[in-house]
């Protein structure tokens, strides 16, 4: 179990540091989109606790985070 939560970090870690290098050049409708997402995560799975919970936060705060992205 430890090996799979040490390779889980890794992986976590390695997206965030290439999700980072990237955020230059996105458009303020995708870094919007992108926030949304993740907040949306969080708040679902904080919510339902489930991982269809987690999912379905995910993909409605991506939609409002593009919205609020296509205002700034």
């Amino acid at each position: 179990m430890k090996l799979i939560i040490k390779v889980a970090s890794l992986f976590a870690i390695v997206a965030v540091v290439t999700a980072c290098s990237t955020w230059d050049g996105m458009s303020n409708k995708e870094k919007g989109m992108v926030i949304g997402t993740g907040a949306g995560a969080v708040a679902g799975a904080a919510v339902t606790d489930t991982i269809l919970g987690t999912g379905i936060g995910a993909a409605v705060g991506g939609v409002i985070g593009n919205e609020v992205g296509k205002a700034l």
